[in-house]
């Protein structure tokens, strides 16, 4: 079987917070972009030979706002990836940009580098709602950075929108998902809202004018109706794509595959091993240049816990889970899930295709529930009196590159 793995390079600036987010990202740190990107190419090209074990074949920028770190940046970065790694040349390449932040003469330098995928973060079609959230751009932003993507050869763009938010209404969302399809983009990720302590707009948490659950869920139902009629299939809880399209790195993530990062903050779960880096900047920086540790956690995963991932991140997707693929990675008995999801079926939140049980649009609003007593009920089935285990063996898998595909080039 052929080893793959996708990369995610994590670009901590911003050129401000939004009101809203609570991923690592910084503003005003600005000075510290060359120290940065001295230390990240150093990091790389140090785990060279790691990364020699793998075909990577997806490949993601995030943040922060990696437009506003520059596209020449991200273009190094890339192409030191290619000279340490194998980078197949079919690999599924993005970059997340901000409307703001992102130039026409951008987009094409990025096409030529081998970028092939262009996530915007739009949020809002309404501007006065983006102004709100502490968003630096307007609707007209977004429009002119889809036709400059295009016009630079992009096939590939998705389109991030927010739902959920300070006085936003079903119609004000309605609007802004009708004005996003006229763009035509080939993904879409659609998010609720979700209050984060620490952020600025913690203070509208009691506020009469946040939509309720049950407005954020009717704003749910309606995007899933809405998309799918329009030919966008939802693959995940808040994913849709139209076919074809579906985003192949985030699929490692849900999908229990090989993935590593690098960055302040970034997770890497890599032969059955997870762990992440530190969420300092300035300590990720002097821990690359001196050779001290940058680690933040690190564990490896039994098979338990590969177990309750299956669950967790299966049935956020549509494909959803099987009693094979679940009594593959641990070797225990499906009856007591199925009988629990069978329960769920009868409520309108399960169904079972093809013999695959995946969550409906109401389910997916229950998700966190219904997970949790998956859990609960796999729980109650310990490792101890499972002669499997202790007689596993250990499987080394054949590195082979894929027919017909081609790696860009390594040192």
């Amino acid at each position: 079987m052929n080893k793959t793995l996708g990369i995610y390079i994590h670009i901590p600036f911003c050129a401000s917070k939004c009101s809203y987010c609570d991923f690592y990202s910084l503003a005003g740190c600005d000075k510290l972009m060359p120290k940065y990107h001295n230390a990240l190419l150093q990091h790389i090209r140090e785990a060279g030979p790691q990364l020699r074990q793998y075909y990577t074949d997806t490949v993601y920028f995030g943040g922060g706002t990696p437009s506003y770190y520059g596209a020449r940046r991200i273009c190094d970065i890339f192409n030191t990836l290619k000279r340490n790694g194998l980078v197949l040349k079919s690999s599924e390449v993005t970059v997340e940009v901000n409307p703001d932040s992102i130039k026409r003469h951008d987009f094409a330098v990025l096409r030529d580098a081998g970028v092939n995928r262009i996530s915007i973060g739009a949020q809002s079609a309404a501007d006065d709602l983006l102004k709100l959230i502490g968003r630096r751009h307007n609707w007209k932003q977004v429009e002119l950075a889809v036709k400059n993507a295009r016009d630079a050869g992009f096939e590939n763009i998705s389109l991030d929108l927010i739902y959920g938010l300070p006085s936003q209404t079903r119609e004000d969302w309605a609007a802004t998902l009708h004005k996003a399809l006229e763009l035509q983009p080939e993904h879409l990720s659609c998010y609720g809202l979700k209050i984060e302590d620490g952020t600025p707009i913690c203070e509208y948490r009691d506020s009469a004018i946040l939509p309720d659950d049950d407005a954020q869920a009717d704003m749910y139902l309606y995007t899933c109706e809405t998309l799918e009629r329009f030919g966008y299939h939802q693959y995940e809880i808040s994913n849709f794509a139209r076919t074809g399209y579906a985003s192949k790195h985030n699929l490692k993530y849900w999908h229990l595959r090989d993935y590593m990062g690098f960055g302040p903050g970034a997770a890497s779960c890599v032969g059955g091993v997870r762990y992440s880096y530190v969420r300092d900047l300035r300590e990720y920086i002097s821990g690359v240049q001196n050779d001290d540790t940058i680690v933040d956690e690190y564990e490896k995963i039994g098979l338990l816990d590969r177990a309750a991932e299956y669950l967790m991140l299966g049935m956020r997707t549509v494909r959803g889970i099987s009693p094979k693929e679940y009594h593959s990675i641990y070797r225990s008995d499906f009856a007591p899930l199925e009988e629990l999801l069978q329960e769920y079926s009868r409520k309108g939140w399960a169904v079972n295709e093809s013999g695959r049980w995946h969550f409906t649009p109401s389910g997916f609003l229950l998700s966190n529930l219904l997970i949790g007593l998956m859990l609960d009920k796999q729980g109650e089935y310990k490792l101890s009196g499972n002669p499997w285990v202790d007689s596993m063996d250990m499987f080394i898998e054949q590195t082979e590159l894929p027919a017909g595909d081609e790696v860009f080039y390594h040192s």
